[in-house]
C-alpha cells in the first residue's frame, strides 16, 4: 500500500480548493461538457499550442519550478534525497536535466517535447543513470536502489514487455502519474518508437497496463502543494498547465471509472459569458528566452489566447532593452485569438552587446479593460570556444547492444551529439542519424547481424558545435572499435588481394562474414600482397575508417 503524504485529507481538500481558485477564469472552458475521445482530443487542443523554451534556458527556470518551499535555493530532486542548491542560473554539478517521459519513446528528435517543463525535472545524475529510459514500474528485485529512486525487474504483469522498470519514491508516484497523463494528451499525435507504456494504436494513447499503474498512483498519491505551485510556475513560463493537477478527476473521465461520462468543469473553470478576457499569457507571466551568443540570435513564440474579444488586440514591446527585441505585427486578429489554438506571437531577440537584456510585451484593445504585460528577458553572452571531444571505443558490447561513450568537454556545453552511421555488409549507408544527450555516454539497442555503426561525437553550445571527434567503429562480431584516420584499398588479384594505402597500417584483421578471425598482421605496407583463399572476407585495421569488404574469385 503506498504510504500517502503527511498531511490530513482535509488540508489535501482545501489545497485543492486554493489549486482550482488559481486556474486563469476560461481557461478549461473548451473542455467542458465533453466525453470520452472528444474529451481527449479538446484537451489535447488546449495543451499542445504553448511557449517552447530553449533547451538552454532550463537552468533558468528551474529555480522557480523546482525549488524547496524552506529554502528557495534546494533543488527540488524527485530522484535522490541528496541536497544540492541552485546557483543563479548555472547548472548544478552532479545534476542532469531529466525528461521524465523519456525522449527516446518518441526518437529522440527535439520536437516540442524535448523542452516541454511539464515533464522535465532537474534529477540526481547517477539516478538518471541507472532509469535510463526504462518504463515506470513496481520494482519487484532492485538493481539500484538510492533510497528514492528504484531499479530492477518488474512485478508481474508491468513492464510492456521491458525487463526493467523505474520506480519514483511514494511520495512522487502520483506526480509522474499526473506527469504521464499530461504526455500521453498532449503529445497524442507523436509516433511512439518505443511503447512499454504507450500505443500507436488506440486514442487512449496508454496501454491497458500502465492505465492501471498510473491511475492506482494518481488515487493514492494526490495532487500535492508541490504540483500546485510547479504547475503555477511552468504556466507563467510557457503558458500551458497540466489539467491533471488542476483537475485531479479528469484522469477517471478518459481512462478510468468515469470513462465515457461528461466532464463538466468546476467553478474554477467557468467564466463570465461574453465578458472579453486574456487568457495568456497573463500579468504573471515571464518569458525567459535564455542565453545567445553575440552574433546570433533567438526566436521564440508566445500563444496569445483569448476569450470574447470584440476587436483586434494591439501588441507592442516597450521599455529597458526592447530595441533588442522583435514582434512581427502591431496587431493580433481576434477571430485568431479567440480560436481553442490562439494566435503565435513570435518573438525574436538579436543582442548587439553583450549583457542581460530585458523589455516587456503589452497586450491592449480587443475590448479588455486595461492592459496586459508580460516580461521578457534574455542574456547575450561569448561566442562560446568548443574543444575537440576523444570518442572512446564503445563498452557493453552484447547482441543487438552497446554503448557509446566520449570524454566529457572541459568547457561548459549545453549537450552532446552524437552523430551514427549504420552500414550494411558491402559498405552501403543504412542510416545516418543525430543523438544528443547530457550524458558522456548513450546506449544503442539495434546493432544487427551483418551490420557496422560508426560514431562521432560534438559538443554543443548555443548554436555552435566543435570539430568532430574522432570516428569509432563497432560491427557486429568479435571486431571491437577503431579510430578512423587513414585510408585504404585493396587490389583483388589472383590468391588474394594487392595493398595500396599511403602510410603503413597496423593491427590488420581479416574476418569471415560470419565473423571468424582469418588472419591477423601486425602491418601491412603499400603493395603488399595478401594471399586468401576463394571467399568474402572483412577486413579492419586500427587506421581504417571502416570495414572493407573483399571478394576473392
Amino acid at each position: 500500500m503506498i504510504k500517502l503524504r503527511k498531511i490530513l485529507l482535509l488540508i489535501a481538500a482545501m489545497a485543492a480548493i486554493t489549486m482550482t481558485a488559481a486556474v486563469p477564469v476560461g481557461y478549461y472552458n473548451s473542455i467542458d461538457g465533453k466525453r470520452g475521445q472528444d474529451l481527449k482530443n479538446a484537451v489535447h487542443q488546449l495543451l499542445k499550442n504553448h511557449t517552447v523554451v530553449t533547451y538552454s534556458s532550463l537552468w533558468y527556470h528551474f529555480p522557480s519550478t523546482d525549488c524547496r518551499f524552506e529554502n528557495p535555493n534546494q533543488v527540488w530532486d524527485m530522484y535522490s534525497n541528496r541536497v544540492r542548491y541552485f546557483r543563479g542560473s548555472s547548472a548544478v554539478s552532479g545534476m542532469n536535466r531529466e525528461h521524465s517521459f523519456p525522449k527516446s519513446w518518441w526518437g529522440g528528435t527535439q520536437v516540442d517535447a524535448y523542452t516541454d517543463l511539464n515533464h522535465l525535472y532537474p534529477s540526481d545524475g547517477d539516478a538518471n543513470l541507472a532509469k535510463n529510459n526504462y518504463p515506470l514500474g513496481e520494482v519487484s528485485t532492485a538493481s539500484f536502489d538510492n533510497g528514492c529512486t528504484k531499479v530492477g525487474t518488474p512485478m508481474s504483469g508491468q513492464g510492456g514487455g521491458c525487463a526493467t522498470v523505474f520506480e519514483p519514491d511514494d511520495e512522487y508516484k502520483g506526480d509522474f502519474a499526473r506527469t504521464y497523463f499530461y504526455m500521453a494528451t498532449c503529445y497524442q499525435d507523436y509516433t511512439w518508437k518505443y511503447t512499454y507504456m504507450v500505443s500507436n494504436s488506440s486514442w487512449l494513447t496508454l496501454n491497458q497496463w500502465s492505465i492501471n499503474l498510473l491511475l492506482k498512483w494518481s488515487r493514492e498519491d494526490p495532487v500535492s502543494d508541490k504540483e500546485v505551485a510547479r504547475n503555477e510556475a511552468v504556466y507563467k513560463i510557457q503558458n500551458n498547465r497540466n489539467p491533471f493537477i488542476d483537475n485531479p478527476t479528469l484522469a477517471e473521465y478518459i481512462w478510468g471509472d468515469h470513462a465515457g461520462e461528461a466532464f463538466i468543469v468546476g467553478d474554477g473553470g467557468e467564466e463570465p459569458q461574453g465578458d472579453p478576457m486574456l487568457i495568456t499569457p497573463n500579468t504573471e507571466t515571464v518569458i525567459e528566452m535564455g542565453e545567445v551568443a553575440l552574433g546570433k540570435s533567438l526566436t521564440m513564440t508566445v500563444f496569445v489566447k483569448g476569450k470574447y474579444l470584440k476587436e483586434n488586440l494591439s501588441v507592442l514591446l516597450f521599455r529597458d532593452d526592447f530595441k533588442m527585441f522583435s514582434i512581427p505585427v502591431s496587431t493580433i486578429p481576434r477571430n485568431i485569438a479567440n480560436s481553442d489554438d490562439g494566435y503565435p506571437l513570435q518573438i525574436t531577440y538579436k543582442p548587439t552587446t553583450l549583457g542581460t537584456h530585458k523589455c516587456r510585451l503589452l497586450i491592449y484593445d480587443g475590448g479588455l479593460t486595461g492592459s496586459y504585460g508580460a516580461d521578457i528577458s534574455a542574456q547575450c553572452v561569448e561566442v562560446p570556444s568548443l574543444s575537440t571531444l576523444t570518442a572512446l571505443p564503445a563498452v557493453d558490447i552484447d547482441g543487438q547492444n552497446y554503448t557509446a561513450q566520449w570524454n566529457a568537454a572541459p568547457e561548459t556545453v549545453d549537450y552532446y551529439i552524437v552523430s551514427r552511421i549504420v552500414y550494411d555488409d558491402l559498405n552501403n549507408i543504412v542510416s545516418s542519424d543525430l543523438f544528443s544527450t547530457d550524458d558522456t555516454s548513450y546506449q544503442f539497442d539495434d546493432l544487427m547481424p551483418g551490420q557496422t555503426h560508426t560514431y562521432s561525437v560534438q559538443s554543443y553550445r548555443l548554436g555552435y558545435t566543435s570539430q568532430p571527434s574522432n570516428v569509432i567503429t563497432v560491427a557486429a562480431s568479435p571486431i571491437r572499435g577503431v579510430e578512423v584516420d587513414k585510408p585504404i584499398a585493396f587490389i583483388p588479384t589472383e590468391g588474394g588481394v594487392l595493398v595500396k594505402c599511403s602510410e603503413p597500417h597496423q593491427s590488420v584483421d581479416i574476418y569471415s562474414t560470419s565473423g571468424q578471425l582469418v588472419k591477423h598482421l601486425d602491418v601491412v605496407n603499400n603493395d603488399d600482397f595478401i594471399y586468401l583463399p576463394q571467399g568474402v572476407y572483412i577486413m579492419r585495421s586500427a587506421s581504417a575508417r571502416k570495414p572493407s569488404k573483399l571478394v576473392i574469385r
